[in-house]
């Protein structure tokens, strides 16, 4: 892009409210049409056995036992990250599953802007992407379906967005809540977006600073909600009158790292009842990932440089380490420490070039996904080769779908 075609990509970026220290790359990434119809297979079948009674037992167990109640709600924030070996994006793995992902609605700005600046990388034009607009019509219906399954009727009571106290007073990305408040605001419904402690519970209802709430979009990276802020919203979500998602049962049954290990091996595939043509999918779109034990350690550590390591209830890259950052020493410390950590088997990024300063990004994907329906993509370029390091030239990258019919590279 031209510097002025890049001046006019973030003059509309900020009319659409994305903020100014949300950094964005002036180049595009296009993923191959066979790759995205691999990825909504693997969707499927991952909402398939994750929605199992079998898997969920087994998944549950462990829990706390405010997650090992099933729920219902299927959130609409949920992502699948991916990522594309160089030269051979239809090798793609799947690196984690976040039911709670952030940037949904950013990103679908990002991806108009860049689309209508004629920025989209050369070739074959990509399928036009989703408009803003039209996203935020299919979050509206999304929800009227999901509040029917959940209460069997319309929701009827205020729509909470809730976050914790930093985040809402200057997180970045608050403007996303404010984003979907607002159009939630057009279409007639009261919104609070409010931290857990402004949170109430009378015995028979949730209420968000003295607004009676029932539909609960829930943005708290506490995945279990044991801190004293989330007593409300504990006693609200065990009645089982309130809806939230993501709430604790999702995540300990789809996004918890810990059940990449299950997915990953077939050792327990009886037991959760994941059939042969299931596992066939898993095998070949699941890296090895394993849960840190002391049984383990000693033969993980001899073999760290194939491994990346990350805690099983991290979120955006926080206690994240490479091979060379940790031994047997330090991992042992790690699980003295009672913090549990997978070691998950290294899948390469794919690589681009930015087109100003020539240095080496490294690219992945975001799917974003609802019962098996693929919403839309986003992506981030990041100055390092494993971890999220998005400052400039890195960012988010304007992401399409490479229209069908057309050759794929790779």
């Amino acid at each position: 892009m031209s510097p002025d075609a890049q001046a006019a990509f973030r003059a509309a970026l900020t009319g659409a409210g994305v903020p100014g220290a949300f950094t964005v790359t002036a180049f595009a990434q296009v993923v191959p049409r066979a790759v995205l119809d691999a990825i909504a297979e693997f969707v499927r079948v991952f909402d398939r056995v994750t929605a199992r009674p079998a898997w969920q037992q087994l998944a549950t167990r462990d829990a706390p036992p405010l997650a090992r109640a099933p729920r219902t709600e299927a959130c609409f924030f949920s992502a699948w990250d991916i990522h594309l070996p160089p030269g051979r994006p239809a090798d793609w793995r799947l690196i984690e599953f976040n039911d709670n992902g952030s940037g949904m609605l950013l990103a679908a700005h990002i991806n108009a802007a860049f689309h209508a600046l004629g920025g989209t990388a050369p070739g074959p034009a990509p399928e036009p992407p989703l408009a803003p607009e039209r996203l935020l019509e299919r979050i509206d219906a999304i929800v009227a379906d999901e509040a029917l399954r959940f209460f069997g009727r319309p929701a009827g009571a205020g729509f909470l967005i809730v976050d914790a106290a930093e985040v809402l007073a200057g997180g970045r990305f608050r403007a996303e809540l404010d984003l979907l408040g607002a159009d939630w605001r057009r279409r007639g419904r009261t919104v609070v977006i409010a931290a857990p402690e402004e949170l109430h519970w009378d015995g028979t209802r949730l209420s968000a600073r003295g607004v009676p709430v029932e539909f609960v979009v829930n943005r708290c990276t506490d995945f279990h909600w044991e801190g004293g802020a989330f007593a409300a919203l504990r006693a609200a979500y065990a009645s089982g009158t309130v809806y939230v998602a993501p709430n604790p049962f999702s995540y300990a049954t789809r996004s918890d790292k810990a059940t990449l290990a299950l997915l990953s091996r077939a050792d327990r595939d009886a037991e959760t009842g994941i059939t042969a043509a299931e596992r066939a999918v898993l095998r070949a779109r699941v890296p090895e990932t394993l849960l840190l034990d002391r049984d383990n350690v000693a033969a993980i550590a001899a073999r760290k440089h194939a491994y990346f390591f990350k805690p099983a209830h991290g979120f955006a890259s926080h206690g994240v380490h490479a091979a060379a950052e940790v031994g047997a020493a330090r991992l042992r410390r790690l699980l003295r420490d009672g913090v549990p950590y997978v070691a998950q088997a290294l899948v390469p990024k794919a690589t681009a070039a930015d087109p100003a300063s020539g240095r080496t990004l490294w690219t992945d994907l975001r799917v974003w996904a609802w019962r098996g329906e693929i919403l839309m993509l986003s992506g981030r370029a990041s100055t390092h080769p494993h971890r999220v390091a998005l400052a400039p030239p890195g960012g988010w990258i304007p992401t399409y779908a490479g229209a069908r019919g057309a050759p794929d590279a790779g």
